[in-house]
């Protein structure tokens, strides 16, 4: 059932079965380039991964990410909230399939999770990208970000590009 929809997308709570496609995103070359390796392998590891990460945040938090879909139920990403520990507010999270790079869907989900995150009453918005992730850097100012002081996650000790987004909320 959709949670969001746009022109092109909808948005929905992810499901164990997504975890097919979630096995694939979660292993291309660009997540592991600019999120980083989960070590899912399998089926199993992809139900785990969705139990443990955005299962898990609906339940903490009421929201999490959102399986990205073209209207035709084509799912091509992710894009939601994330709550991290060592943030004061959710963190914007999005990563799409690379055959549908470039073509705005990005943009267009992460104002719809905005749009969403203001209706829920969250009033800032922020995001981390690695130091060289050029392209959502570029998505993330077009869309109303300004970058403010880098953060490194514990544990970590290369620090992350962070931006920052005040919105109106209901």
């Amino acid at each position: 059932m959709p949670l969001i929809s746009t022109a092109r997308l909808y948005l929905r709570e992810v499901a164990p079965t997504d975890a097919g496609f979630l096995l694939g995103l979660l292993n291309e070359p660009g997540w592991l380039e600019n999120i980083g390796d989960r070590g899912v392998r399998d089926i199993e590891g992809a139900l785990n991964y969705i139990e443990q990460v955005p299962l898990a945040s609906y339940r903490a938090h009421g929201f999490g990410l959102y399986l990205v879909c073209l209207q035709d139920d084509t799912p091509i990403g992710l894009c939601g909230l994330i709550q991290r520990d060592y943030l004061d507010c959710p963190d914007l999270g999005y990563a799409l399939s690379s055959p549908y790079w470039g073509k705005g869907y990005g943009e267009e989900a992460a104002l719809a999770v905005l749009a969403l995150a203001g209706q829920k009453g969250i009033a800032t918005v922020k995001a981390i990208t690695s130091q060289h992730n050029v392209a959502s850097a570029k998505l993330l100012e077009k869309i109303g970000f300004s970058e403010v002081a880098p953060v490194t996650p514990p544990g970590s000790d290369s620090p992350l590009r962070c931006f920052c987004r005040a919105q109106a909320t209901a």
